[in-house]
């Protein structure tokens, strides 16, 4: 109908962020790996003050974020032994990970210069936001056992691809939505990717796994990590993300970036966040206590399999018999739970359930145990 849309958007899925449908009853959304808890009151009172008394609407905010990148240059040295090799000139922020996503993808793919590698399951904006610029996508799996990288099939997808390249590779520590992080086989053969293939290595959670690769940036000019407030930080509202790389990537990044891009409002949050992170972070402790909890209550189910997770969410499938419909009963949970109350999100063959509330947990643990149970 609409003649002047490009043909290919048709075949694009877009990206589906709430289940549809009507519920007869409030729910418990554990299916956006969100912290449960909103901040606490005296940092959105300290914030409401900010925005009443000192933030002028009608001018636009700090397009250069300089105070921001600032804070979080400090504390990406707070988390390792960097020396303070982290400074402002290696941060560029964004509106969530998903605009530096695609400002990468800008800056390295498009106008059919390259392709991108991903390895599925994992986030699915790595591969929407490429399609939607008309950048090719070259997919591999992962093993079964523990969803670490088809790294022969990785590798031959780099030799194979030479029209246009693979000059993009989104590895993910810990992955969404399986929770694993990467391997030393995995970290060993990004290492010896040329530099000529930038590797994108995706944070989001490591407030919770602890583990980082934000040591090595200084060894691999065409590294890039990327990190986001919406998670441990409880920003989720407020879009704020930030990727970490080489001043010379950066630089590229803010030429294709929008200008103003991130709404001053969302700047100061993220500042008073970092400034009052130790009033935030130790609830991930308890997240993570949660999490052991239930990972040790479901993996004593025989009918279920469960892995360990680095980040604060589960991803587990059920056993089925040979010749049942794995995806058609892994559709019936997901719409079952929501019915009786609880979101979780069915993604890549399994089911992923972000860690909520104590009281959320054993909602969802009482509902899904009494439709395995049936």
């Amino acid at each position: 109908m609409l003649e002047f849309i490009r043909s290919d958007l048709a075949s694009i899925n877009s990206y589906t962020p709430n289940p549809r449908g009507k519920t007869t009853q409030p729910l418990d959304r554990l299916n956006h790996n969100e912290v449960a808890l909103d901040l606490p009151l005296e940092l959105k009172e300290k914030l409401a003050k900010i925005y009443r008394d000192s933030l002028a609407t009608n001018r636009y905010p700090d397009g250069s974020h300089k105070s921001l990148k600032e804070a979080i240059a400090a504390y990406a040295n707070s988390s390792g032994s960097l020396n303070d090799s982290i400074t402002p000139e290696n941060i560029s922020v964004g509106n969530g990970s998903d605009e530096l996503i695609r400002s990468i993808l800008i800056s390295t793919c498009l106008g059919g210069q390259g392709a991108i590698l991903v390895a599925n399951p994992t986030f699915s904006m790595y591969g929407i936001l490429a399609e939607t610029l008309g950048i090719k996508v070259a997919s591999v799996g992962r093993s079964n056992d523990n969803f670490s990288i088809d790294l022969a099939a990785a590798q031959l997808a780099i030799e194979k691809n030479n029209n246009p390249p693979v000059r993009v590779v989104f590895a993910v520590h810990p992955n969404s939505p399986t929770g694993n992080l990467l391997t030393p086989q995995e970290l060993e053969w990004l290492r010896n990717l040329p530099e000529s293939i930038l590797v994108v290595v995706d944070e989001a959670y490591f407030e919770f796994s602890q583990t980082s690769v934000i040591s090595e940036l200084a060894q691999h000019p065409n590294w890039s990590i990327l990190r986001t407030f919406s998670k441990a930080f409880r920003l989720a509202a407020l879009r704020v993300g930030y990727a970490i790389a080489h001043p010379q990537l950066i630089n590229v990044l803010e030429k294709t970036r929008l200008p103003y891009n991130l709404p001053g409002f969302s700047q100061i949050a993220a500042g008073i966040v970092l400034e009052n992170r130790d009033l935030l972070l130790p609830l991930i402790e308890d997240i993570v206590k949660e999490k052991e909890r239930i990972f040790k209550i479901l993996a004593d189910r025989p009918d279920l399999e469960i892995w360990p997770s680095s980040a604060n969410y589960l991803y587990l499938r059920p056993k089925i018999a040979e010749g049942e419909d794995q995806s058609g009963k892994l559709q019936q949970l997901t719409a079952a739970l929501k019915e009786l109350g609880t979101l979780i999100r069915y993604t890549g063959g399994g089911l992923r359930i972000t860690i909520g509330t104590y009281q959320e947990n054993n909602r969802t643990l009482e509902r899904l145990q009494k439709l395995l149970d049936r």
